[in-house]
């Protein structure tokens, strides 16, 4: 098959770390039949070369936290035929969304040394904030397996197939002893999206959410009863504001919870 007929992908990135577009480059092996079917059109990380627009999938690894981030990923969303986010900066926000809770303005004057230099947007947002998305693929980073499977479903004309379990169901896979039940630990595994492996429970810790909230998560009788067993309410608020903090199921039980006594 010629190049010319080939899908056009591109991979973009925002704020953030580069995790996820390393998680595509680690397929490794997978990766070299991924190129022989597609066209890589775009993708800094990997290569300096690069190919004019309309683009048949656009991947997008971070959060939009400046203006010129906003107008940006708007050209982007007009370039491309269908649009993909990958990890928890570009779906929730990612980890710098948790100044969407405090003042920027003070966090610049105390961090740099000419604040008027800086522009900044007063929140971290998803790209979903701001365009029309396609597929969210979750994780910090995402699932390796996981992103294979939605580019694969993308270019065979079908809808991936990804769990909709929580990470409760992969530490019963592992037969890891549940740490909340056991210890007492404070765990979102009830409520987070499988992916991870439930590495954290595995190392006799807690999960703090990273592959943002399962379909239908119950944040408030969780909580509920993770007070009942004795963890403050400023606990259970830190707890749901790290990764994925700004996703909408963790965003109100961290505010209901934080307005608590």
């Amino acid at each position: 098959m010629g190049a010319s007929t080939r899908p056009k992908l591109a991979v973009f990135k925002f704020s953030s770390c580069d995790g996820c577009q390393l998680a595509l480059l680690s397929l490794e092996d997978e990766l070299l039949e991924l190129a022989g079917a597609v066209e890589i059109a775009y993708f800094l990380e990997a290569r300096s070369q690069t190919l004019p627009p309309p683009y048949d999938v656009a991947l997008v690894e971070g959060s939009i936290t400046t203006a010129e981030d906003s107008k940006r990923i708007q050209e982007i969303r007009q370039q491309a035929k269908l649009l993909v986010t990958i990890g928890a900066c570009a779906t929730a926000g990612g980890i710098q969304a948790l100044r969407n809770w405090k003042d920027v303005d003070e966090f610049t004057r105390a961090v740099y040394a000419t604040p008027a230099y800086i522009e900044t947007l007063k929140q971290s947002t998803p790209i979903s904030a701001h365009v029309p998305v396609d597929f969210e693929l979750n994780g910090c980073p995402v699932n390796k397996a996981q992103l294979l499977e939605v580019l694969t479903a993308l270019l065979l004309g079908r809808a991936p197939h990804l769990p909709a379990h929580s990470v409760c169901v992969e530490c019963k896979r592992r037969g890891t002893v549940c740490v909340a039940v056991a210890q007492g630990i404070a765990c979102l595994g009830p409520l987070t999206h499988a992916g991870c492996g439930a590495i954290c429970p595995a190392f006799n810790r807690g999960c703090f959410g990273c592959f943002g909230p399962m379909e239908s998560p119950n944040a408030d009788a969780l909580l509920a009863h993770l007070e009942e067993s004795g963890h403050a309410a400023a606990e259970l608020v830190r707890l749901t504001r790290g990764f994925t903090g700004f996703a909408e199921a963790f965003r109100t039980a961290s505010e209901k919870w934080e307005k608590r006594p």
